[in-house]
């Protein structure tokens, strides 16, 4: 397959056209989704934009819970000032808590102070801390190895996937900061926006962790996610296909299966924290695919074709069970992960029980004609 890198863009585009009129617009979108007429943007997408910040950083005993604004007046970025790069010294922060709390910071003087977009280069990986121990996935210890009950042990695993999620948004802005004339400013407002989100996410999980008595280090964890975006970083449409609408389509899967182990765990609070955290995720992902949409728009491309020949060359495998109506509302077609075996057989399926009900509809009406026609018979004469 001939590579979509970004360099192929540029020769694509030279005078490319604007993607977003202004911020939050989705004047934009009826000529994206005529590339692919099966694509139905989220509903939510306009507002997603165009709410104020976030200052819910903490999880009350009701939800999600108010807290203080950052001093915005006291930057702890030094003399940077733009947001690129603000997102470069986010990736090059170890504490975990301290790169959360900049992602936001960042996010919010960008945001309230008409910061340019600017350019910088990210570090070639994010910084972390000594802990936790990064392995391979099949060293990643089962939850009766662990040394954290289930419920610290899920909400460990979800810690470590917001925090990779940070630097992934993070990583997104900056390294292609340099291509903001191509991709134009909407592109990179909303994945600063998405990495605002996940900062909060991560935040929900540490303070959750630190109630049941751990902390985000207290087990290994994979670098799974990381790598995914180390392979696709000279690639703006193989970073959009790979990382929110396989990486984070995935999490949607996920969410509805660790909420009913953590109620069946019994521990509803921490339950509600992770149904939250997925209902806030069908953001990032209808992001992903409005401009996935739009960098196939600016190449000429087939959307759903070009989505499977990237996973193609990237090798990524598409693993279900799928959650179709999560899917579904963050706007991804479902021929472009789902087998088409499968879509066939619920298609049959749906069939059959039209032509089921169809039938006993049939034998009802004939039921009741049959008794009127009795009844008239029986019918005293007037």
């Amino acid at each position: 397959m001939h590579r979509l890198k970004l360099t192929t863009l540029l020769l694509l585009s030279p005078s490319p056209p604007p993607l977003h009129c202004s911020h939050g617009s989705l004047k934009c979108f009826s000529s994206l989704s005529s590339s692919s007429s099966s694509v139905s943007p989220w509903s939510g997408l306009h507002s997603w934009r165009n709410n104020p910040l976030n200052e819910n950083r903490k999880w009350g005993p009701l939800g999600p819970q108010h807290e203080p604004q950052p001093d915005l007046n006291h930057s702890p970025f030094g003399e940077a000032s733009s947001l690129a790069e603000f997102g470069s010294i986010v990736l090059s922060t170890t504490d975990p808590l301290q790169k959360s709390h900049l992602s936001h910071v960042a996010y919010s003087l960008w945001r309230t102070r008409n910061l340019p977009l600017g350019q910088s280069e990210p570090p070639s990986q994010p910084a972390r801390p000594e802990k936790p121990q990064l392995v391979s996935t099949k060293e990643i210890p089962a939850p009766k190895n662990s040394g954290l009950p289930l419920n610290a042990y899920l909400l460990h695993n979800l810690a470590h996937v917001e925090l990779n999620a940070i630097d992934l948004a993070w990583d997104t802005v900056v390294r292609f900061s340099p291509y903001s004339d191509i991709l134009g400013e909407g592109f990179f407002a909303d994945f600063a926006h998405v990495a605002d989100d996940e900062s909060r996410h991560f935040s929900w999980c540490s303070q959750r962790l630190a109630e049941l008595g751990f902390k985000y280090g207290d087990m290994p964890a994979h670098n799974l996610l990381w790598r995914e975006c180390e392979r696709s970083s000279d690639n703006v449409a193989a970073r959009l296909a790979v990382i929110p609408l396989v990486q984070e389509a995935r999490g949607l899967d996920a969410g509805p299966r660790l909420v009913q182990k953590l109620v069946g765990f019994g521990d509803n609070r921490t339950s509600k924290i992770v149904a939250k955290i997925a209902e806030e995720e069908v953001a990032h992902v209808a992001v992903g695919l409005y401009w996935f949409l739009s960098v196939c728009q600016k190449m000429g491309r087939a959307p759903d074709s070009t989505f499977k020949d990237l996973l193609t060359e990237y090798n990524v495998e598409l693993k279900g069970p799928f959650n179709y109506a999560a899917r579904e509302e963050a706007g991804i077609p479902r021929d472009w992960y789902d087998a088409p075996s499968t879509i066939n057989q619920d298609k049959k399926v749906k069939d059959d029980n039209k032509k089921q009900l169809s039938e006993v509809y049939e034998r009802v009406a004939t039921i009741i004609a049959m008794e009127r026609e009795n009844s008239s018979l029986t019918r005293p004469p007037e």
